[in-house]
């Protein structure tokens, strides 16, 4: 039977006006006739339907309408300032493979290549910055060159030595001083290879004057502890200590400044030469100012078109890793104007990944009822360490134009998904603990970093998370029972970065990258049923399988997964 909307009021003048007997006699009548409507038609009633309908009349209108729910979830994965530190398809341009490919060959075979560093990073280089140390107020540096740095072998010695790595030496500089916000909004970059560093870098002369510079010289505006500082790159360095490295010694620690500058000096001078051994330096950095353009500076427009575009029609998005600037433009958007933009209350403003729901504003007219992320994390095991970072939760209520309530959830799991299972059970115990939550139904879209073949007590195993869902009532988009080779991730290292013991070569990018099925949409079983369920990672609604992302034109290491339920008549 359809629905009737009925104005309760008219319906009364019309009783009374047709009903000539006494007082009682009238006021039975009408009683009757409201009794009849409300419990055996399915009704809106006028001035207010969330107040007449419950979950199951929500249900049920949304049933009787035909109407279904079109959910996307996507971690659009934080802005990566390295354009080369994933392997990425580029098919436009065989360049691009083929200078990974030397680089790979490079550091893996470097035969008569592997020259000393002082063959690299020189004699007067060194002597200049160990100077500009010494005038700073920090200790000399030359007895740790020249006894031992300066003979060291560029790739076998330095690059590929693993106890430098384990002291970090060369990537702890790298991380701090890679890419750095200014007070202002605006970024400055170390001049090196792997960030978007734009200047020439053809010739090491040119490199070393733009480093030299940049490291002791160039003060810059930025938000410190107490507000905003000025400070020269040198000064934001931090000392390495023995407790959390222990590869480090005591007198190491002891000149861990200095020395992390020396060695971050030969890190990049060592990257700069090897990329001009390798190709004609106006071909390289062409190549890299294209995927700058591209990968980085282009990626929030890139997002912000497909979700504007290809999936403009959803009625619930939830996003993960999401910066504070990203919701501000997406406010301001198209996606804005259709949506309603809910971002945590307790934003992650330092890490800047947060998860984030949007609401389509004809289903959701309403927009968000209460946020209740903080109740989630109140409810993990006490004395249990979850791994949860601030603005990586986010629960919210809601009830669509129908008068179904829901409890709508965004989370992005910790890299090996131990946080995923404590997270799930808790916004389970909420939704049975509070009262105020009764008749709620959950939909829940994540990056649950599940794996196929997961390090027993070091992982989270894709199938046991699936039980875990199962054993709460809950379902998938991919059903009951997940297919652990259905992958929504595909990213590698490459040799371009500092953590070379991560470097894929280019023919072990699918057995040893991050191929995983990461992302969910759940939901309860005994209220949904899944209609079609797709994942994508064109922007087009198409997968390519084995097909390392982010691309050029799709902006993010994770697909994006959607799915269409429908109430089930039960």
């Amino acid at each position: 039977m359809p629905p009737f909307n009925i104005d309760v009021s008219a319906c009364v003048l019309s009783c009374c006006n047709v009903i000539l007997i006494s007082q009682r006699v009238v006021s039975i009548v009408i009683l009757s006739h409201l009794t009849f409507l409300l419990h055996f038609l399915p009704i809106s009633i006028k001035g207010g339907a969330s107040t007449f309908l419950g979950a199951t009349e929500g249900k049920a209108s949304m049933l009787s309408a035909g109407r279904r729910l079109a959910v996307t979830t996507w971690n659009i994965a934080a802005i990566n300032n390295n354009p080369f530190e994933y392997w990425i398809t580029y098919n436009e341009n065989p360049k691009y493979e083929k200078l990974m490919i030397d680089i790979e060959h490079f550091l893996e075979n470097p035969g008569d290549q592997d020259v000393k560093v002082s063959e690299v990073f020189t004699q007067e280089m060194f002597n200049k910055l160990d100077s500009r140390l010494e005038a700073v107020g920090w200790k000399s540096v030359r007895s740790y060159w020249e006894e031992d740095f300066q003979d060291r072998k560029i790739i076998s010695g330095f690059m590929k030595d693993k106890m430098l790595g384990s002291k970090r030496l060369a990537s702890m500089p790298d991380r701090i001083t890679n890419t750095i916000n200014l007070d202002g909004g605006d970024q400055v970059y170390r001049p090196t290879v792997i960030n978007m560093y734009a200047e020439d870098l053809s010739t090491m002369s040119k490199w070393w004057s733009a480093w030299e510079k940049f490291m002791l010289d160039d003060k810059l505006s930025i938000k410190g502890k107490n507000g905003v500082e000025d400070k020269i790159p040198y000064q934001m360095l931090q000392p390495i200590k023995k407790a959390k490295y222990p590869e480090i010694t005591e007198q190491e620690e002891a000149d861990s400044l200095p020395l992390q500058t020396m060695c971050g000096a030969i890190f990049d001078a060592i990257l700069v030469h090897m990329m001009n051994t390798v190709s004609n330096p106006s071909e390289w950095q062409q190549l890299k100012n294209v995927m700058v353009e591209n990968l980085n500076k282009k990626k929030v427009p890139h997002t912000m078109q497909i979700l504007e575009t290809t999936y403009i029609d959803s009625d619930i998005i939830t996003l993960q890793e999401v910066s504070s600037s990203f919701i501000d433009q997406a406010r301001a958007s198209k996606l804005g104007q259709k949506f309603h933009i809910v971002a945590p209350i307790n934003l992650d403003a330092v890490r800047d990944q947060n998860s984030v729901i949007c609401l389509n504003k004809k289903t959701f007219p309403d927009g968000m009822g209460v946020e209740i992320s903080s109740l989630v994390s109140d409810a993990f095991p006490a004395g249990v360490d979850v791994p949860v970072a601030k603005g990586d939760i986010l629960a919210i209520t809601t009830t669509n134009k129908k008068g179904m309530k829901f409890v709508v959830a965004s989370f992005h799991g910790d890299t090996n998904g131990l946080a995923t299972k404590p997270v799930l059970d808790s916004v389970m115990k909420v939704l049975k603990s509070d009262s105020k939550l009764a008749g709620h139904e959950l939909i829940f879209g994540m990056d649950a970093n599940t794996y196929e073949h997961a390090k027993p007590g070091k992982q989270q195993d894709v199938l046991d998370f699936g039980r875990n869902y199962v054993s709460h009532g809950l379902t998938s988009c991919w059903g009951d029972v997940p297919n652990p080779s259905n992958y929504t991730t595909f990213n590698a290292r490459t040799y371009l970065q500092p953590q070379l013991n991560k470097a894929c070569k280019i023919d072990e990018k699918r057995k040893n990258g991050d191929v995983n099925p990461k992302d969910f949409i759940l939901f309860p079983k005994s209220a949904f049923s899944v209609v079609k369920t797709w994942k994508d990672n064109t922007g087009r609604k198409e997968y390519i399988e084995d097909t390392a992302f982010p691309t050029l034109e799709f902006p993010s290491d994770h697909g994006i997964l959607a799915t269409i339920i429908e109430p089930t008549s039960s």
